[in-house]
C-alpha cells in the first residue's frame, strides 16, 4: 500500500515542519529529493517547459560529483535545500555525526554561490535534538504529497493519479530525482505539470 497523503495529526503532532502553505490561491511547490544526477538535466527541461519554479533538495556528495548541472538548477532560478551530505538517516546517526554532515554538504552548495535556508531530513527521519538545531538555521521542509515514484512496485499510472488525488491548494509535493524513480517520473512529473496547468494553477519554489 503506498500512502500518498501525509494526514493531519501529523502535521499537528510535529508542528515545527512545514508540511504544506496554507492558502487559498492556486499555487503548489513541486519538490525533488536526492540529486543533481543525469536526470536532473531531463526534470529541468520539463519544469521549463510549464514556467515551473521548484526546490531541490540536495545530497552534497551528487553536488560534488554534477556542479554543473547544481549550477544550472541555480541559474534558472530554483531554489535548493539541504538533503545532508550522504543521505543520512537521522535515526541511525549520532547528533555530531548528522549534524557535521549537514555542515558538509552546506558548505559543498555554498561553493557554488548558493544560498540555503532549507532543510529536509533523508527519509524523513529525525530526531527532536537535530530538529531543534537544525532549525536555528533552517526552515524544515516536510511534504503532504509523496509520489511514492520511487517504488518499485507502484505502476506510473497509479503514481500520478494517487498524487493529483492527494494534492490540494499550497501543497509540498515530493518527487526524487534517483535512478529508483527513474521510470515512474518521466511518466508522471510532465503529465501531473500539465493536469494542474490546465487548471490554473501556478508552480512555485519555497
Amino acid at each position: 500500500m503506498h500512502i500518498h497523503s501525509t494526514p493531519e495529526w501529523m502535521h499537528r503532532w510535529f508542528s515545527g515542519f512545514t508540511w504544506r502553505k496554507p492558502t487559498d490561491q492556486k499555487v503548489l511547490y513541486i519538490t525533488f529529493d536526492d540529486g543533481p544526477i543525469a536526470i536532473t538535466e531531463w526534470i529541468l527541461d520539463v519544469l521549463r517547459d510549464y514556467n515551473a519554479k521548484a526546490t531541490f533538495f540536495c545530497v552534497g556528495e551528487n553536488v560534488m560529483r554534477n556542479p554543473q548541472i547544481f549550477r544550472r538548477t541555480l541559474a534558472e532560478g530554483h531554489a535548493v535545500g539541504n538533503h545532508t551530505y550522504n543521505h543520512l538517516s537521522g535515526w541511525t546517526n549520532s547528533f555530531d555525526r548528522y549534524m557535521a554532515n549537514a555542515a558538509l554538504c552546506l558548505s559543498e552548495m555554498e561553493k557554488h554561490g548558493a544560498v540555503c535556508r532549507l532543510f529536509r531530513p533523508p527519509y524523513g527521519r529525525i530526531t527532536s535534538q537535530k530538529a531543534a538545531a537544525l532549525r536555528q538555521n533552517y526552515e524544515l521542509i516536510m511534504w503532504d504529497v509523496l509520489t511514492c515514484d520511487y517504488s518499485p512496485s507502484i505502476r506510473p499510472e497509479d503514481c500520478l493519479q494517487n498524487s493529483i488525488g492527494a494534492t490540494q491548494n499550497g501543497s509540498i509535493i515530493v518527487f526524487h530525482d534517483n535512478q529508483r524513480a527513474d521510470a515512474n517520473i518521466r511518466y508522471a512529473l510532465p503529465r501531473y505539470l500539465a493536469h494542474f496547468a490546465d487548471l490554473g494553477f501556478a508552480f512555485k519554489a519555497l
